[in-house]
């Protein structure tokens, strides 16, 4: 497993070693699942597709519902498959939840009854998101540290539960993992805060050359979507309806993407077991390479 934060160099990486190994790589961010959106979650270039097979990018639409447990289950049948044909899969992402549905499985939530779900959409769609963000705060802390805060979706789960439960939906994310028929090593990439800062604000800058907005600008009557309330298109929408200035609307997606970054940080700081690395170095790299060949 590879992982870290948001622009940290996770793909580079994750493509050297599955050349190494002549294996094939999964993709673990939810955000680079959905087919309409390139640009803007940095999706690896056709180029890097080309030269590792990847999994899980683009596979499915922002019109479909994709489920952290349905990724678990898809994820664990192609590892089967895979796993009769290499002896090593590269696992790689910053999604924290599709990363222990694969390497711990997803705990079994409480029931939630309908009433419940339709009372928290209606509303949701009545005091908007900044709502879904403070009842979490105040009825979930620990979880709002590290839930994308700009996913409703994810948000409104965590609610349901509580209300369902009476009790922290983090409450429930704590049980014993799963057994897998594979061992895992887990490495993350570790930059200062300077550096990762740098990094987000020119990977902004290189996905706004590309052409984000027009790719948000096509995808603007979608809007209302979950896909996309990812960081960045809210931003650009708000922008393209007249609503801030472009100077605003970037200065706002680069402080969102580091927001978000930090969550993600957060979550990684939990996670047991996991060796640091950095993105560049070929040292650190054979380093990876040892561990996963000898298991030392």
């Amino acid at each position: 497993m590879v992982t870290g934060p948001t622009a940290s160099g996770k793909t580079i990486l994750s493509i050297r070693l599955a050349k190494y190994f002549q294996t094939e790589i999964l993709s673990a961010d939810a955000r680079q699942f959905y087919r309409e959106l390139r640009i803007g979650v940095g999706r690896p270039d056709p180029e890097q597709l080309r030269e590792v097979p990847h999994h899980f990018i683009a596979h499915i639409s922002i019109h479909e519902s994709y489920s952290a447990g349905a990724y678990e289950r898809d994820a664990l049948a192609l590892l089967d498959q895979l796993f009769a044909q290499h002896r090593v899969v590269i696992l790689v992402g910053g999604s924290g939840l599709f990363i222990r549905a694969v390497t711990r499985g997803l705990d079994p939530l409480p029931s939630v009854s309908s009433v419940v779900t339709q009372q928290l959409q209606n509303t949701y769609q009545e005091r908007g998101l900044a709502w879904l963000q403070q009842e979490l705060r105040k009825l979930d802390p620990d979880y709002y540290k590290k839930v994308d805060l700009c996913n409703p979706r994810r948000l409104l789960r965590a609610l349901a539960v509580c209300y369902a439960s009476g009790r922290p939906y983090s409450s429930f994310l704590r049980g014993q993992p799963k057994p897998r028929p594979f061992s895992i090593m887990k490495f993350a990439i570790r930059l200062s805060a300077d550096v990762l800062r740098k990094k987000i604000n020119q990977r902004i800058d290189q996905m706004l050359e590309q052409g984000w907005l027009e790719e948000a600008r096509a995808l603007y009557p979608y809007r209302h979507l979950n896909a996309l309330r990812t960081v960045g298109y809210p931003q650009l929408f708000q922008y393209l309806e007249g609503g801030c200035t472009w100077e605003k609307a970037v200065e706002t997606i680069r402080i969102k993407t580091w927001q978000y970054a930090r969550r993600q940080l957060t979550w990684l700081r939990a996670e047991p077991d996991v060796r640091y690395i950095g993105p560049d170095d070929d040292a650190l790299i054979q380093t990876a390479v040892h561990h996963l060949t000898t298991g030392k």
